[in-house]
């Protein structure tokens, strides 16, 4: 089943919230690499990070599925 048209308005709340994921998504990756150099005496902190960061890109790819047109224009 296709999902029904985006509005202007539910396109830009998307794509908003796309980029917002897309920062947080980087910014994870950025502290990742850094307590990988910097290893913290607990790696529990870096499993639970890289878990977020997964779930981040997920939430990305759900939105940038819908924003894509199932037909071309």
């Amino acid at each position: 089943m296709a999902n029904p048209p985006l509005t202007t308005e539910d396109i830009e709340r998307y794509e908003a919230r796309r980029l917002a994921l897309v920062e947080e998504h980087r910014d994870l990756d950025q502290v990742i690499s850094h307590l990988a150099e910097n290893p913290p005496p607990d790696q529990l902190l870096v499993r639970r990070l890289k878990k977020k960061k997964l779930q981040l890109r997920d939430q990305i790819w759900e939105i940038e599925t819908l924003l894509t047109p199932d037909e071309p224009a």
